[in-house]
């Protein structure tokens, strides 16, 4: 055994020094002292991966004579992420009922003219490592596929036959139909209201038009999405110039090849007639308020019960993506922050923004404040989430609009530094991820037919001053409030009350005087 290891140790010596090396030293006398700089003799000369450091060319673009764009980011590893994005979503069904958008999600992947059922698909994916997935949101819709650079051929092919040649086939829309009824019934039943007050948010600051129109599929609408509702919307918004093939982690002239191959002069399944029912509208911001009632007494049963809350979202018109004021309203954002009651961390968690500092930190009562910033390419909505014990509910609607009010104030500097720094961080760390990386490259060359890289972002957030600030929240003061309540609503002040909150000076409610209580 010990001489076994010896040998071992032998062996390993020579092929850290080379042999001549090891035969030179090797007569008992110690190693002379070597500088790490110097290069080790017998050793081969190393070659390093080069890098050219030109950061302006990662994301290279190609448009092909079908309009269609081909965009990518080359990025080191074996898996890649390759994805279509389609400027199509629920926004763009005016003309048609509502959901097709939602009912597109659950049906992707399904049966095509390759292949004969999901499960092909997914044991062909299986081989080169890979899975599939769509999310359709108000206004994109993205098919992605992860998997191993050497399987890309087929990636690509299995992309354009998924979007270009579904079957849509009767059984598959039935089993869609049952899925999204699920997911609607879901949706009402779980603990966190956030998805169904953005739902209702959304239908109260644009009142039936573009983004206001519903995410979900209404419960009325299951049944009358059929194969050839589907096909009408598909010939009019699943068009080539309406498209982005997206790919991070491969060479751009090996996926502008691919797409050459698979998505150039392909017939649909729906044919090729011109679009004729396009919806071009531009969103149209109207404010307003949606309530519902609901008893929440028992939304989360077990040994700790959630207690019964009532949740409000308050909001007010913001600017579009592709504005320039998008940025001040990201660092606002920021800077308000928020989230739960409950924090399993410190600072870095966000605990020194301004709805933790101002808000959570001294009414122990309620249980939640977080600011979200939604954004499209024509308008805007930065809204605050609120939820507390049914009978505070005035007093925490107050809370809030003193909050927006209180935005128009002059930032302090270190508060305001902080907020840029979180955000430059957060935006750096989830481009560490390739799927992000990928939807990042994908909706900014399907908005605006380029991408602006990290570095660019970054300068642009520490360009942020504090009268931009100001600037950008007093514009978003002059507009309606967009409100949204959810649960026991006996002591929610009216719209009006919010309103003139919102117009006031401090962003107090007007005072009631009640006999009875």
């Amino acid at each position: 055994m010990a001489t076994h290891m010896s040998r071992c140790r032998t062996w390993s010596r020579v092929q850290r020094f080379g042999i001549a090396a090891y035969r030179k030293y090797s007569s008992g006398g110690g190693y002379p002292g070597v500088s790490l700089s110097t290069p080790l003799p017998g050793i081969p000369k190393p070659v390093f991966a080069s890098v050219d450091g030109h950061e302006k060319y990662e994301t290279k673009i190609t448009t092909l004579e079908n309009g269609l764009k081909v965009a990518s980011q080359n990025k080191f590893g074996q898996f890649c992420t390759v994805g279509i994005l389609v400027n199509s979503g629920s926004r763009h069904e005016t003309k048609y009922p509502s959901g097709i958008a939602h009912f597109l999600e659950k049906l992707a992947f399904s049966s095509t003219a390759q292949y004969g059922s999901k499960d092909e698909i997914l044991l062909t994916l299986e081989k080169h490592g890979g899975i599939c997935d769509c999310q359709a949101s108000r206004d994109t819709t993205m098919y992605a596929v992860s998997a191993e650079v050497k399987g890309l051929d087929t990636v690509v092919s299995l992309l354009s036959d998924a979007v270009l040649q579904p079957r849509l086939l009767d059984e598959e829309i039935e089993m869609t139909r049952m899925a999204v009824r699920f997911e609607l019934e879901d949706l009402n039943m779980r603990p966190d209201p956030e998805p169904l007050l953005t739902e209702m948010i959304h239908a109260a600051a644009y009142r039936g038009n573009t983004v206001g129109l519903p995410r979900f599929c209404p419960g009325d609408n299951v049944d009358n999405i059929d194969q050839k509702v589907l096909h009408s919307y598909l010939r009019n918004y699943y068009c080539p110039e309406r498209m982005v093939l997206a790919g991070v982690g491969i060479e751009h002239e090996q996926l502008v090849e691919c797409a050459r191959k698979y998505l150039l002069g392909v017939e649909p399944v729906w044919g090729t007639s011109t679009a004729s029912n396009l919806d071009l509208s531009v969103a149209q911001y109207t404010g307003g308020i949606i309530k519902m009632e609901k008893d929440m007494s028992d939304v989360s049963l077990g040994p700790t019960p959630i207690p019964e809350l009532t949740h409000i979202m308050i909001g007010l018109e913001s600017c579009s993506f592709l504005e320039d004021d998008f940025i001040p309203f990201a660092v606002l954002n920021m800077m308000m922050g928020g989230g739960g009651s409950f924090s399993a961390g410190g600072p870095g968690k966000g605990m020194f923004t301004r709805l933790y500092l101002n808000v959570l930190n001294r009414h122990h009562w309620m249980y939640n404040a977080t600011s979200y910033h939604h954004s499209y390419e024509d308008s805007g909505l930065l809204c605050i989430h609120a939820s507390a014990d049914p009978r505070q509910v005035r007093e925490m609607v107050e809370i809030i609009t003193r909050e927006f009010i209180q935005m128009a104030g002059n930032a302090g500097e270190m508060e305001l530094e902080r907020a840029k720094t979180q955000l430059k961080s957060m935006l750096m760390m989830n481009l560490e991820s390739r799927p992000v990386i990928f939807e990042d490259v994908g909706r900014q060359v399907l908005s605006t037919g380029k991408r602006k890289l990290p570095h660019e972002l970054c300068q642009l957030i520490s360009n942020v001053t504090a009268s931009d600030l100001k600037r950008v929240t007093t514009k978003m003061l002059r507009s309606k409030p967009a409100v949204a309540a959810l649960g026991d609503l006996t002591e929610l002040p009216s719209y009006e009350h919010i309103q003139a909150a919102l117009s006031s000076k401090d962003g107090r409610l007007p005072r009631m005087y009640r006999l009875f209580r």
